[in-house]
């Protein structure tokens, strides 16, 4: 089994436009023009950044140690202080980021099975196509279970995307046990020896408990099939949601032990900045970020690439 990174730079740039220029441009030009960085600027500085969704504990941290290490500094100069931010900002994200390194556990653990979680409008159902397009082509053996059953639409939606990316899916009738649907797909990936399953499971609201719990009973069955499983909770949210992501992280980490998050619809939002308070607060990596509707635009989320998409002129 392979998973490889799907990255395109251009693609990623032109998709953060929004972002970009929420926060390099609005940088740029506070600091264009001025010989030296003197702490008015950077008073300024702290209220850009905080504009641009990075969080105000964040920018008045990365605005206090850009200050201390600019008075040990001869040079205040534009470059400098780029320089000093994206290296911070960097650090905000490799601290909380990590690999997604299947291949190792996958030698273990025959079928992976992925569990998908979020709230409705996230992007939940086009992520799981999008996903499996990928795994599929990377020469993997892909099937998906619809174990939305609250949503009839959502049934047929993702059966859509499952023709999209050609692999199975097991669907489910409206009304029926989630739970049941899981078992069938796990069921079924054995019999078939899949490489890779992924469950989607109903857009709950975080605040509706009853239905956490039922996310619960589904890890369950899921573990009694494939001892271990599933292996990955990833949580998919709208890059628009802003500190809603945030809260809706907080509440499904509660229910659903997520080992990792997607950040959908950056290509049409300003706020990419909250990627850096929601690695911050949460200490869950991001895996993927979507910055197109195309089916190969979801993109592996590379904290360096991200950096560069955002500062490179």
């Amino acid at each position: 089994m392979k998973i490889l990174k799907n990255i395109n730079f251009d693609k990623l740039k032109s998709g953060l436009e929004k972002t970009r220029s929420k926060i390099f441009t609005s940088i740029n030009e506070t600091i264009t023009g001025k010989a030296q960085i003197d702490d008015l600027t950077l008073d300024e500085l702290e209220e850009k950044l905080i504009s641009a969704d990075i969080g105000v504990d964040i920018s008045l941290d990365i605005i206090e140690k850009t200050r201390k290490l600019l008075k040990n500094e001869t040079d205040r100069s534009k470059v400098n202080v780029f320089n000093v931010l994206k290296t911070e900002l960097h650090q905000r994200l490799t601290s909380y980021s990590q690999d997604l390194d299947l291949d190792q556990n996958a030698v273990k653990n025959k079928p992976y099975v992925i569990l998908i979680v979020g709230v409705n409008g996230a992007g939940k159902t086009t992520t799981i196509g999008k996903l499996a397009y990928q795994f599929k082509n990377y020469g993997n053996k892909v099937i998906i279970g619809a174990a939305d059953t609250f949503r009839a639409a959502a049934n047929d939606q993702l059966e859509i995307w499952a023709q999209r990316a050609d692999v199975p899916i097991v669907s489910s009738s409206h009304g029926e046990d989630p739970s049941s649907i899981a078992f069938e797909t796990l069921t079924m990936a054995k019999k078939n020896a899949s490489d890779i399953v992924i469950i989607d499971t109903a857009g709950r609201l975080h605040t509706k408990s009853n239905l956490m719990v039922e996310l619960e009973k589904i890890r369950r069955v899921l573990s009694k099939v494939i001892p271990g499983a599933p292996h990955e909770v990833w949580l998919v949210v709208d890059g628009n949601a802003g500190q809603n992501a945030i809260v809706q992280a907080r509440e499904f980490k509660k229910y659903s032990g997520l080992t990792g998050l997607i950040i959908t619809k950056l290509d049409g939002t300003s706020k990419g900045g909250s990627l850096f308070q929601i690695c911050s607060e949460l200490n869950i990596p991001i895996r993927y970020i979507g910055v197109g509707e195309s089916i190969d635009d979801l993109q592996t989320f590379e904290p360096d690439l991200y950096i560069e998409a955002l500062f490179k002129v």
